[in-house]
């Protein structure tokens, strides 16, 4: 009679079973919410926003945000404590491409790899709030003494002007933005307010619908892309292209990601510009 009635209650909820067992696969990540002005900004952890590629430690293996496996050598995460770690895979500023390259190799690169390091901005498995994981990381870290395996610097501003200044420098030196995270905040998987980051532009990812043919120095090659965005918005993107991107495309199909400058009122991406082909490692 029991086996009866699991077997009813499985027919009967299959897809969410399914559902479920495909939303686990996922690591349990935290994700920033676009910046807005706070009252009380001294309660905030501040660090750089790095663009690498984000990847999570689980105790045993390197995930994507998805979940897929990055075939890191195994020399790589030998010595990493088996607790869970998040945070990105980063060779400096300015050299995504090549890092990207590299992590998602099947096969990894052994000399390629050695330049990669694993800057860690958040104990996930900890119940403590914010400000004391950080001060949990930094012992944890130090005591696997892994030269690749790194936590991100975090700091505190007094005023809005001062993390203005941080950003402007940030900025200048070819970094991407700021974070900020509420010291009080506890890890919860998902978006999150007390999360956020800081940029002077913001990111958003579209499909690509069509090449649109190019005119006068770019006669023969592509010379925009029409593209939808996560809210069914159909618009163009035709600047951020090298010319070697613009003689070969992202297909159409691909994934995107664009920068842009807020949304007009019709809820266009304004002065959107092509950044990436967005590439799951």
């Amino acid at each position: 009679m029991m086996y009866y009635l699991l077997l009813v209650v499985l027919l009967c909820c299959g897809s969410a079973w399914v559902t479920l067992a495909h939303a686990q696969s996922a690591p349990p990540v935290q994700l920033a919410s676009d910046y807005r002005p706070v009252d009380q900004l001294t309660e905030y952890w501040v660090s750089e926003k790095l663009d690498g590629v984000r990847a999570y430690w689980d105790g045993q293996q390197l995930l994507t945000r998805q979940g897929n496996l990055i075939r890191a050598p195994d020399w790589f995460t030998a010595d990493f404590p088996p607790q869970p770690l998040d945070g990105e895979l980063w060779m400096g500023r300015g050299t995504f491409d090549m890092l990207s390259g590299t992590v998602r190799r099947q096969e990894p690169d052994h000399e390629a790899w050695r330049a990669v390091r694993f800057m860690v901005f958040d104990l996930p498995g900890v119940a403590e709030v914010f400000s004391e994981r950080l001060r949990s990381m930094t012992v944890l870290l130090e005591a696997a003494d892994v030269p690749w395996l790194q936590p991100v610097s975090h700091f505190r501003v007094r005023h809005r002007a001062q993390l203005m200044q941080h950003l402007d420098d940030v900025i200048e030196g070819g970094g991407e933005g700021l974070m900020l995270h509420h010291g009080l905040a506890r890890h919860v998987p998902g978006r999150s307010p007390v999360l956020m980051k800081l940029k002077p532009w913001q990111d958003a990812e579209a499909d690509v619908i069509r090449h649109i043919a190019g005119e006068g120095r770019h006669t023969g090659v592509m010379g925009a892309l029409l593209v939808r965005g996560d809210d069914g918005r159909h618009f163009r993107i035709g600047t951020g292209f090298t010319d070697a991107e613009r003689a070969n495309p992202p297909p159409v199909g691909s994934r995107i990601t664009f920068r842009h400058t807020g949304t007009t009122a019709n809820g266009i991406p304004r002065f959107a510009r092509f950044l990436r082909i967005r590439n799951e490692p």
